[in-house]
């Protein structure tokens, strides 16, 4: 039988639907986290943006008390880029990723290679009496002679997390490190590599389905020959896209129609429904790409959404939610955009 081709709007409700755009959901934030497999917050308020964005009520004291109680963690995971993933998530979803992410630190940083389980073991002793500052670890890795760079690739080979407050809403910083293994349990048996491998699959597709193999390795940062083999374990819906790519999809997954309606929605920095490997929704216009990363900029640029797709940016600047649209806005759009920018101005100025 012919795989149906899901159109481009089809595919970008999907997405939506999915990371929880079209409409909030009624969830703890460790399962809306699970939801989208993952929040990117290299700047932690961005998380806060995010789920505000996404649940149905959501306060800021919400996601801090997750942080603070363990059932959210930030660490390096996809990419070698720190995520917001719920504690149970965490060792999987880690172990799924810890061969090809230090693969590419190698090859990366060649120069600056050295024994690196002999780093993690200093590493390991410089925090076992717990947490220390990014600028202590990188002062006593200094002291015992290792190369400064060797800190970016430290935490490939020992897992570690950020200890909140740093990296909450009032402390954004992400400067203090502990072991993961003091904070975040270890389940009985620890996942393999192949397990977590099958749930960050299942996590993907959950959050940014139907997508394909390249796709998947893009977000997951494997190759794709990896992301395939690990696509064949599994149960999968497969579909085509308008070009007649292969797409692989969770059997049962929300797929609503191109025409659904979608709300005005903010987005925080380094979202990652605008990212490379979401393309295939065209949530972000390729023409206004450039300006949201821009090569000048170390942080992505925050945008909102119109119709489901980014239709300009936004700041927080003198106490309100300032919009900046790309182009005329309908009138309709403009009363909304107002209404939301007003009710994230609100969240802003709550304590």
């Amino acid at each position: 039988m012919a795989e149906r081709v899901l159109s481009t709007g089809e595919i970008n409700r999907a997405v939506l639907a999915r990371q929880l755009l079209l409409e909030r959901a009624s969830l703890a934030p460790e399962r809306a986290v699970e939801q989208v497999a993952g929040l990117q917050t290299q700047y932690a308020p961005s998380g806060y943006v995010g789920l505000w964005s996404r649940l149905a009520g959501f306060r800021r004291e919400m996601l801090t008390d997750a942080l603070m109680g363990g059932r959210i963690v930030q660490g390096w995971v996809m990419r070698c880029t720190i995520h917001m993933v719920s504690a149970r998530d965490y060792r999987p979803l880690t172990e799924a990723v810890r061969a090809p992410r230090r693969q590419w630190w190698l090859r990366a940083y060649r120069a600056a290679a050295t024994d690196m389980p002999k780093v993690a073991d200093a590493v390991r002793r410089y925090l076992a009496e717990g947490p220390l500052k990014q600028a202590e670890i990188q002062r006593l890795l200094a002291a015992d002679g290792f190369p400064r760079e060797v800190w970016s690739g430290a935490q490939l080979w020992i897992d570690l997390v950020r200890v909140p407050p740093a990296g909450t809403w009032t402390t954004p910083r992400a400067h203090v490190y502990g072991l993961a293994e003091h904070t975040v349990p270890v389940p009985e048996p620890a996942p393999s590599e192949e397990e977590g491998q099958e749930l960050l699959v299942r996590r993907y597709l959950g959050g940014f389905g139907p997508a394909s193999a390249k796709d998947l390795s893009s977000f997951c940062g494997w190759t794709v020959t990896t992301a395939r083999q690990v696509l064949q374990r599994l149960e999968l819906r497969r579909f085509r896209d308008e070009s007649g790519g292969e797409l692989f999809d969770l059997p049962g997954a929300p797929l609503p129609p191109a025409g659904t309606p979608s709300p005005v929605r903010f987005l925080g920095q380094w979202d990652a429904v605008l990212l490379v490997h979401a393309r295939r929704a065209q949530i972000l216009p390729e023409e206004h790409r450039r300006v949201v990363f821009a090569k000048t900029s170390p942080q992505s640029v925050p945008t909102f959404l119109v119709d489901g797709r980014v239709a300009g940016t936004w700041r927080h600047v003198d106490g309100a939610v300032r919009c900046e649209p790309f182009h005329e806005l309908p009138p309709a759009a403009v009363r909304a955009l107002q209404e939301e920018a007003e009710r994230l101005t609100q969240f802003y100025a709550s304590g």
